[in-house]
């Protein structure tokens, strides 16, 4: 890595730190013993003609350019894009950056690169979200990478078929954001000291279901070589015909014709087609109970042209190396922050109906107890989280190693709410969030020493992965009849098939129509 140091502006003692890249330099700072570039751009801004089109190569430019603050997030409601007290990111639909994060004293060699792609259920989300800022993983001997890509409508809603004779609308932009992201990685990471060759995407949630989706697209391939799918979310490929008909009316609740559908949909404002994709959910929820996720990536048959679990059954997927895996109480966030999760009986068994009456029995008698409010929550995490880990192991271990995980680890202040090891909580470890005051605040000061450890453990093996494929000692492959399982606890272990009886019971379920 070529860098120049020097002083920042304003009398500031932070220092600056630039990098010539193939596109133009970039400006970015040293802090914390990690060199940052923010908001570097990827892509040409997706506004104009360009606006729900294919991302286009960022255009270089001459002189320097300012990365030492976060530019935009992708347009989403105000409260998604809190990063802390009285510090609200704005939105711009022109929003497609990375944010790269390097050791400070460069290595001889190039290091691996962790590439992060953050969740939200395709609806909200942003590289600048503080627990994503990468600098521990950088310093323990990576180049980590995190990128924006567009959300909701004017991304993660497949509008192509709205087409007409004067307007082009194109589909999976989302997931081609982070292509031509990961393309970009490919081009430049070796200026800052990156290995383009050994790249490791991983992510959590929407994020890890987008890292699902990366392993069966064809336009993906050789840009990346290991996987990390961290609680990755079931149901959320979206059939084609099932797209166009949400389009359909996503225009018509625009105030469309069929004749101006296109036309409307590329006028309106980012507040309007927000609007409509809450009313067009509202309507899916009530109108359509089992009906698939409105947005999401399509299966349109050419850029992806099969579900991600489809095509690692039938090795058609990137053969690349996984960890994949969930956490313990993955649905308890959904009863106490987040409650967008259908828990009560009627909306389980309105998703339930969709394997027929075969696979409702024999998924509700693997939850004793049912339908008591315990046994429908754990269901809700295992249909909407674990199951498409456990189908994902269960499909790709044929063709390359795979690494399941389960994370139990929990700090006081999570089980003293009730909520254990739930959703998104790994990503605590994954970060290193314990090792400052957060951890005492979780875990207080004699637990605080737990949450460290388990961190350690977590960002040591996420490592070794990422340097070699093989996420250190003591954690044997997935593959039947084993099937073991790297549970992350207070005592780490592993186990042989621990949750076999429910997994078993989820076989040949899809909550994608």
């Amino acid at each position: 890595m070529t860098a120049i140091l020097t002083p920042m502006a304003s009398g500031s003692k932070t220092p600056t730190v630039r990098v010539t890249t193939p596109n133009g330099t970039v400006e970015g700072f040293v802090r914390g013993g990690v060199r940052r570039f923010r908001s570097i751009p990827y892509a040409r801004p997706p506004i104009g003609l360009l606006r729900l089109r294919a991302p286009q190569p960022v255009l270089p430019w001459d002189g320097v350019r300012d990365c030492t603050e976060f530019g935009a997030a992708a347009p989403q409601r105000r409260r998604y894009r809190v990063l802390g007290p009285g510090r609200v990111q704005r939105a711009s639909e022109d929003c497609l950056t990375v944010n790269v994060v390097t050791p400070d004293r460069p290595s001889n060699d190039p290091l691996p690169v962790m590439f992060f792609i953050y969740g939200g259920g395709y609806l909200l989300g942003s590289s600048a979200t503080p627990l994503y800022d990468g600098a521990s993983l950088a310093r323990r001997g990576c180049v980590y990478v995190s990128v924006n890509y567009r959300v909701g409508a004017l991304g993660a809603m497949d509008l192509s078929s709205l087409s007409d004779r004067d307007h082009t609308i194109d589909g999976n932009l989302f997931l081609r954001d982070v292509v031509l992201a990961l393309q970009w990685v490919r081009e430049n990471i070796r200026t800052f000291g990156g290995d383009p060759g050994n790249v490791t995407i991983f992510g959590e949630s929407a994020g890890a279901h987008c890292v699902e989706t990366l392993m069966a697209t064809p336009a993906a391939a050789g840009l990346f070589h290991r996987a990390i799918c961290q609680s990755t979310a079931s149901g959320m490929a979206v059939p084609a015909e099932s797209a166009a008909l949400y389009a359909q009316k996503f225009a018509e609740i625009l105030g469309a014709t069929t004749e101006s559908a296109a036309d409307t949909v590329l006028r309106a404002t980012p507040a309007e087609l927000g609007a409509a994709l809450d009313a067009l959910i509202a309507d899916i929820v009530t109108n359509m109970p089992g009906g698939s996720f409105a947005i999401g990536p399509c299966i349109d048959g050419h850029y992806l042209p099969r579900h991600p679990i489809e095509a690692m059954e039938h090795g058609e997927a990137h053969r690349v190396p996984l960890i994949v895996g969930h956490n313990a109480d993955e649905a308890k966030l959904f009863t106490r922050v987040l409650k967008m999760m259908p828990l009560s009986e009627s909306a389980l068994e309105g998703m339930l109906t969709r394997g027929g009456p075969g696979h409702r029995d024999r998924i509700v008698a693997a939850y004793p107890g049912y339908p008591e409010r315990s046994a429908r929550v754990k269901l809700a995490g295992d249909m909407n989280f674990s199951t498409a880990a456990w189908q994902m192991a269960e499909a790709h271990h044929r063709y390359a190693p795979v690494y399941f995980y389960r994370y139990d680890y929990a700090p006081g202040a999570l089980r003293m709410a009730g909520m254990g090891a739930t959703h998104a909580t790994e990503l605590l470890a994954v970060f290193d969030s314990y090792r400052g005051a957060m951890g005492t605040m979780m875990a207080g000061a004699i637990g605080r020493r737990d949450a460290v450890r388990v961190s350690n453990d977590v960002q040591r093996r996420w490592l070794a992965f990422a340097r070699s494929g093989i996420p250190g000692d003591g954690w044997p492959t997935y593959e039947p009849p084993d099937r073991a399982v790297m549970v992350f606890d207070h005592a780490t272990r592993v186990e042989l098939d621990p949750e076999a009886t429910r997994r078993a019971a989820w076989e040949g379920f899809s909550l994608t129509l």
